[in-house]
């Protein structure tokens, strides 16, 4: 961006998630926020979609927490959301993808 207020943009990533997996995680003494969710690449499409939550578990992730989602396609996905607790990543059935945080 030209306005420098995000130049972050994605430089952690995690490769090759075919489970669910915990991927960043806020420690509670940081800020609000400091955790980003900012792409999702699907290598392996799968037979369902996967989502994300804003989650340092594995467990407890419903629809009130979910910040992304991905269909069961091949491809590149923005979804550019911050995350007070955590990155929760949850491949659909079948799926391999990657992702970018910071």
């Amino acid at each position: 961006m030209s306005d420098g207020v995000y130049t972050r943009q994605g430089k952690g990533s995690y490769l090759n998630i075919a489970a669910a997996t915990v991927v960043a995680t806020v420690p509670k003494d940081f800020a609000l926020g400091q955790c980003r969710l900012v792409r999702v690449q699907v290598l392996v499409a799968g037979s369902a979609g996967g989502a994300a939550y804003d989650s340092a578990s594995l467990t407890g992730n419903s629809a009130a927490n979910q910040v992304g989602a991905w269909p069961n396609t091949v491809g590149s996905y923005l979804i550019d959301m911050p995350c007070l607790a955590g990155i929760c990543i949850v491949p659909g059935a079948g799926q391999t993808v990657a992702v970018s945080y910071d």
